[in-house]
């Protein structure tokens, strides 16, 4: 609803999203709504400063390197430093597992909630320099066990997942959610400095025009991948056109593409590295379960993503995510 000064006085925020959802379920205590408020504060303070990197000096490298053995820049430091104190002092959250931590952050006893929030506090960060954009990506289970939280807990498949999420930081800010029952997305509206609805019921298409993979990679694939990425590329159809190539080389960037365009991204394993790149637990199982409820199919190649237990905080996982029918074009040619 707008006024006569075009704005719009009814708008649905994330928080007023959420106490409706909220309502439609009898079992809603509240404290998913809260917790879910933390991680917008945290993602609204991110966006500020990567569009604030350059003047306040946040570009470069922090001298130090994150589990993956990556460099860590500034601002990686930042958003894990936001994410981890958010969420600690929310009151709801009682185990939390950052890409950027070695072991699981254990939340003090006082504070402690029923939740487990696992996330990579800034993806595509090697991408910070140079301006493309960057996001963040969350995933939140609830705790099973009765004693204190420990490791275990985290180490859940992804099908247990009560909510995920990612947000885009570009030429706005956005951030996409589900709680499962399908996937919304929140435009960062800078006038309030609130997240708005503007993207409702988010459906992938059943089959895309676009394929994101790194290519620089090609020399250590297996047989079946090459020949997918051949079939998308020089189709033995002459009536079909070729697939069209894109890749950020940000996960959220290229993830966010696929599920508004459809199409396919892929991050397979390979002769070098079998399991591939991408973490499970904070990158694998939040994308899998939002493109899943968007219509989507992800899978590892050999299975579904989100029926994958991991063994320990920091696994990798191949992903093949995007389209129904091209996901299971690019399996047909992997089972071959």
């Amino acid at each position: 609803m707008s006024n006569a000064h075009g704005m719009d006085t009814d708008c649905m925020t994330i928080t007023r999203f959420l106490i409706n959802e909220q309502r439609k379920c009898k079992q809603a205590t509240g404290a998913l709504t809260i917790l879910l408020n933390q991680l917008m504060t945290a993602i609204k303070a991110i966006a500020s400063a990567v569009k604030r990197a350059g003047i306040a000096n946040l570009y470069g490298i922090a001298g130090t390197a994150n589990t993956s053995g990556d460099e860590q820049k500034k601002l990686d430091v930042l958003a894990n430093d936001l994410f981890v104190n958010m969420l600690r002092s929310s009151g709801q959250t009682a185990l939390l597992v950052s890409e950027e931590n070695e072991t699981v952050i254990e939340v003090e006893v006082a504070n402690q909630g029923k939740y487990i929030v696992t996330f990579d506090p800034l993806d595509g960060s090697s991408n910070i320099d140079c301006l493309v954009s960057i996001g963040s990506i969350f995933g939140i289970y609830e705790k099973k066990s009765s004693g204190a939280p420990g490791e275990g807990d985290a180490l859940r498949p992804g099908n247990e997942l009560v909510a995920s999420g990612y947000a885009l930081y570009g030429a706005g800010c956005m951030v996409v959610l589900t709680t499962g029952c399908g996937v919304n997305g929140f435009t960062l509206d800078p006038n309030l400095g609130d997240f708005v609805l503007t993207h409702p019921t988010m459906n992938i298409k059943e089959r895309g025009k676009i394929y994101s993979i790194n290519e620089g990679y090609a020399l250590y694939w297996d047989a079946g991948m090459k020949k997918y990425i051949d079939s998308v590329k020089f189709p033995e159809d002459s009536k079909k056109a070729p697939y069209s190539a894109r890749y950020i080389g940000s996960m959220v960037a290229d993830v966010h593409r696929t599920i508004l365009y459809g199409g396919i991204f892929l991050y397979p394993g390979n002769s070098k590295s079998p399991n591939g790149k991408l973490r499970l637990l904070y990158e694998g199982n939040p994308m899998a379960f939002i493109v899943e409820q968007a219509g989507g199919s992800a899978s590892t190649g050999t299975g579904r993503i989100l029926d994958v237990v991991p063994q320990n905080i920091h696994e990798r996982v191949p992903v093949i995510l995007g389209s129904k029918a091209d996901v299971a074009d690019c399996l047909a040619a992997i089972a071959k």
